[in-house]
């Protein structure tokens, strides 16, 4: 008679999770997790919602199979937070699809996301740590609710952190559920405890190796459960040594895995191979793991010098130029090599007898190997624009033996043409020339019709180049309208071709309400870079596109609907109200400027500037994803991000030593009345007229006030405002163009991102000078770069077109207040970007109150107010607010 049959851990989402014996590692993705993702905490605290299910959608399509949601965080009302994003969660099939983790350490957090999610989830976690009628209570309401829990090796003595307290928690909490409660023992996931090695004290050297030897006596002696940990706890005491960590990491998790864990959170894209770790580190790291030497510590230590700052030091292998020439073709591709590719190809040529056949043969090899690379995520954005560079230099190579096989041969070397263009009105492309490096690194030819295209132009070449999709680009706010325009015209024509949505204003949502209705042809949001390749592919397929469509013009419809319920949801006061819970200023002086007038800055220094740049937002251009300075001790992107810097500052001192960027900058300072809602302006003595400002209408908490910038100029008496336009992007084109000739996209992009970075950084140096000198509200402040970036000092500088103020119609009186096109040679589109790109305009408010904050979504009342107060029609009004509309 045969054993009964163990039963499998059963969890589910829209789609069912079994884990069987002979499941592969589970992975838990943990940054929808406010206590671990600076950036999820920010879009949570600013409620940006809709921004933060990218990070869970992110999470999914990154690999992994189980989604940790916390919110556990003091500023944030966690109960409210954690249902409002399941339930926002719920309504994206893409995230939906995996179970969800409950993460928090308050219990009634814990069952208001239970009552949320659908399928079956996970509870993270429980432990006898307040003794077992807690314990038991907890479980029993998790059993009822039909979830699966993480058992923390923790009791009323503390954490276990040695192999028999392990045993003893495990077996404790074990026989409770099961015997006591009657809990199923598969839907109990034990974790052990993973703590760090080789930190020096004696009682930490069997850390690993009794985390080995409990979860294997666990898997053993509790049946059906499952071990789970954070696997990066174990290396801490190797903070900043990329390669010491990740041979740790692979190490650990190799041997856990023998032992029996079987799922936790880990990236295994931050692994090292296991059988590809060099042998000398990996006898010194599994000496520590498996405490096999009294001095293993000291060992690794002392080796781990030599591999000091990520990855190994290697020395210049050219072994690979002894390889054939497809090898070397492709070695160079992957490695983003340029060296050597012009001899290479002509190598190919004569081998091949034809400069087709080498692009449609040993190039795109290489260039897929990049693509599935990329896409697997064990290549980053600046290596695939690199070896974009050098497929681009081995083409340009062949085409002049390719003009006479053209005309012999029409066969074209791509599978598909697609489109690109930056609709018109908007200047900004970086975000398009890194999709059009990655889709062209994937074999699609690519068409880059630049900035500011209308749509008659971008309809009349994709009909002449029988494209097979376009892309659409945009950043600032009336870049969406135009975006539904090209959309309707597409459709007014007839056309059926795929419509491929992207930019930093766009989102899922806002394509699904306002672009896929008007237009009955495949139309789909592109998240970024990454994700364009499997789109595009799905998008025009001739036998699965028709489903693809199908299924997307569903999920849009569905998304359709629960937007306009989630509307009809939100909670908002009237505009009467909302003025009524205006901001009260805190009594202060308010401080005489030195001198009132506009002003020119001249003679900046590009040295001086780039001591002011803040680099975080730079390696997200990258899509490198981490903070500056830690970034480059970040044991998955930090060596490529350590890269990239070196060939900014590289390029930076290109910049300053030549003088090849001209910044130039002009500011005001002067008086104000506040009238209502609006600021009148009072400058020589003239009124010259009014910035007008919106409030927001959310329903907010007790003395939490309904937030305007108007709040933060006094009431009733004198008070001083200022404003600002400033740009580095004069001198950019001629360097843009040079590197366009030598089909260099990874030092084009590298310039256009230092030049914007150089903007924001100016505008920081400028707003400087006007609290401590100018103006001088702050004449003793003192601080460093990093507390100016924290934007520590006194006072703000919100920007028309941001979330304070929404509006760019403002940026016309700024301009024409302050002659900015005369003084800097910055111009206003008819959208109003500002052009050159690299610009930034604004205000300044000195009050020691004022702060930056979201609008929101705003009412019809305080439209129509607002629009009668800037004497524009209420329609016009309405398509530059689109976005922060409650009702459209």
């Amino acid at each position: 008679m045969s054993e009964p049959k163990v039963p499998y851990l059963h969890l589910s989402g829209l789609e069912p999770l079994i884990i069987t014996p002979e499941s592969n590692f589970v992975n838990i993705g943990e940054r929808t997790n406010v206590t671990g993702s600076r950036q999820f905490l920010r879009l949570i605290q600013e409620e940006k919602f809709e921004d933060a299910l990218a990070v869970a959608r992110d999470q999914v399509e990154g690999g992994a199979q189980i989604i940790d949601v916390n919110m556990d965080e003091g500023m944030i009302d966690g109960k409210d937070a954690m249902v409002r994003f399941l339930n926002l969660m719920a309504a994206e099939p893409e995230i939906a699809r995996v179970p969800v983790m409950i993460d928090s350490s308050k219990w009634h957090i814990i069952e208001a996301g239970l009552k949320c999610i659908q399928g079956k989830g996970i509870v993270n976690s429980i432990s006898l740590k307040e003794g077992e009628g807690p314990f038991l209570e907890q479980a029993k309401k998790i059993k009822m609710y039909g979830a699966a829990v993480v058992v923390m090796a923790f009791d009323e003595q503390g954490q276990a952190d040695n192999l028999e307290r392990r045993i003893e928690i495990c077996k404790r909490s074990y026989q409770l559920l099961v015997n006591k409660i009657h809990f199923p023992p598969q839907d109990i996931i034990f974790d052990p405890n993973i703590f760090p090695v080789a930190t020096g004290m004696e009682e930490h050297r069997r850390n690993a190796l009794d985390f080995f030897k409990a979860t294997k006596w666990i898997r053993k002696n509790l049946p059906g459960v499952q071990v789970s940990g954070g696997v990066s706890n174990v290396s801490f005491s190797f903070r900043g040594n990329q390669a010491v960590r990740e041979a740790m990491h692979a190490a650990f998790l190799y041997h856990a895995i023998q032992h029996g864990m079987n799922m936790g959170i880990v990236n295994p894209t931050m692994l090292e191979v296991y059988d590809e770790i060099p042998k000398d580190l990996l006898e010194h790291v599994e000496d520590v793991l498996l405490d096999r030497r009294d001095d293993a510590t000291e060992r690794l230590l002392d080796f781990a010098e030599k591999v000091k700052g990520g990855a190994r030091k290697k020395e210049k292998d050219i072994a690979w130029r002894s390889e054939s020439v497809e090898s070397r073709l492709s070695h160079s591709l992957v490695k983003g090599i340029i060296d050597f590719i012009e001899e290479d190809v002509e190598e190919a040529r004569v081998k091949y007898g034809s400069p087709l056949q080498v692009i449609e043969g040993p190039l795109m090899d290489g260039m897929n190997v990049v693509g599935d690379l990329f896409g697997a995520g064990k290549m980053f954005l600046p290596q695939v624009v690199k070896s974009a560079r050098v497929m681009k230099k081995g083409v340009a190579y062949l085409e002049p033996y390719m003009e006479e096989e053209k005309r012999r041969n029409a066969t074209s070397t791509a599978v598909a043409k697609v489109l690109l263009a930056t609709v018109k009105g908007d200047v900004h492309d970086i975000g398009k020339n890194i999709v059009g490096v990655v889709l062209a690194c994937n074999s699609y030819e690519i068409i880059d019709l630049g900035v500011m295209v209308p749509a008659e132009k971008i309809i009349e070449t994709a009909i002449r180049e029988n494209v097979s999709a376009i892309g659409l680009s945009g950043l600032i706010t009336p870049s969406l309208d135009e975006m539904v325009h090209v959309a309707s015209e597409l459709e007014r024509i007839g056309s059926k071709l795929p419509l491929l949505i992207g930019g930093a204003t766009t989102s899922r949502i806002h394509t699904a309400v306002k672009i896929d209705p008007v237009y009955s042809g495949p139309v789909v949001h592109v998240l970024d870079a990454s994700r364009s390749v499997p789109v595009a592919g799905e998008m025009i397929h001739k036998e699965t596109g028709p489903a693809f469509h199908k299924k997307i013009k569903e999920e849009y419809r569905e998304m359709r609907e629960q937007h306009s319920q989630r509307q009809s949801d939100k909670k908002y006061i009237s505009y009467d109200l909302a003025r009524q819970n205006s901001l009260k200023l805190n009594e202060a002086e308010i401080k005489q400027p030195r001198e009132l007038g506009v002003f020119i800055e001249e003679d900046i220094s590009l040295e001086v500037l780039r001591n002011y740049i803040d680099w975080t937002p730079f390696f997200q251009t990258w899509m490198l994803k981490g903070k500056y300075p830690a970034i480059f001790k970040d044991e998955y992107v930090g060596d490529e991000a350590l890269k990239l810097f070196n060939d900014a500052q590289a390029m930076l001192d290109d910049f300053v030593a030549n003088e090849k960027l001209q910044p130039k900058a002009v500011y005001a300072i002067f008086e104000v009345e506040r009238k209502g809602e609006d600021v009148e302006v009072i400058l020589d003595g003239e009124k010259k007229g009014k910035f007008h400002f919106l409030r927001q209408q959310g329903k907010k908490g007790s003395d939490i006030p309904n937030l305007s910038l108007v709040d933060f100029v006094a009431e009733g008496k004198k008070d001083y405002m200022g404003a600002f336009v400033v740009t580095t992007g004069h001198g950019l084109q001629p360097i843009i163009e040079g590197f366009r000739k030598q089909h260099d996209d990874y030092s084009e992009i590298m310039a256009k991102a230092l030049a914007d970075r150089l903007a924001e950084a100016l505008a920081e140096y400028l707003h400087e000078r006007v609290r401590k000198e100018y103006w001088g509200y702050a004449a003793d402040e003192v601080l460093d770069n990093e507390s100016l970036i924290r934007e520590k000092y006194q006072g703000i500088r919100p920007a028309p077109g941001y979330p304070a103020c929404p509006d760019h119609t403002e940026k016309r009186f700024l301009f024409e207040l302050l002659d900015a096109t005369n003084k800097t040679n910055v111009t206003l589109t008819e959208s109003l970007a500002m052009f050159p790109a690299a610009s930034v305009c604004g205000f300044y408010f000195a009050h020691p109150d004022s702060r930056y904050f979201g609008l929101g979504k705003i009412e019809k009342d305080q439209v129509e107010n607002y629009a009668s107060r800037k004497k524009m029609p209420v329609e016009e009004i309405e398509k530059w607010l689109a976005p922060v509309l409650s009702y459209k």
